[in-house]
């Protein structure tokens, strides 16, 4: 029923009258159960604390940020080490890098070559994070995503 308050049937009008003398609220826990289950507690103390746990859960969970890095088929090395240097650092802080190579055009029948770009990349960067998904082509662009190591 509540706290300092015995454990049993009561009449409504009594349970309200037992609630007020306390200074307290007669809440409602479950309706449909034959006779309906209630119990007597401070209302807005109840609400206050559950707005705190589920804050407090709220900030436990980490928020997972999705770096994208955007490399072309016939990527030359400067440009592969280049943005190899932002993906050590996003993966470093943390992040997760979504590394996709675009097909412009008639670059589509080089599909393989982009495979073999995306999958040097993850190469290079085994030290720092681990394959989340294989590369797989999706419409012009051939995607995969490398996970931060812990």
């Amino acid at each position: 029923m509540g706290e300092n308050i015995e454990t049993g049937i009561y009449q409504t009008r009594e349970a309200l009258s037992i609630a007020n003398e306390l200074g307290l609220d007669l809440v409602e826990i479950s309706p449909t159960a034959s006779p309906p289950v209630c119990k007597i507690m401070d209302y807005k103390k109840f609400l206050y604390e559950q707005k705190k746990k589920q804050k407090e859960i709220k900030a436990k969970t980490a928020k997972v940020v999705l770096k994208e890095i955007r490399l072309g088929p016939n990527i030359d090395d400067h440009d592969f080490n280049f943005k190899l240097k932002h993906a050590i650092k996003f993966l470093q802080d943390g992040a997760k890098v979504k590394v996709d190579v675009f097909f412009k055009g008639r670059s589509i029948i080089y599909k393989e070559k982009g495979e073999y770009v995306l999958l040097k990349f993850a190469q290079e960067l085994e030290d720092y994070g681990k394959v989340e998904r294989l590369p797989k082509l999706e419409g012009k662009r051939m995607i995969m995503v490398i996970a931060p190591k812990k």
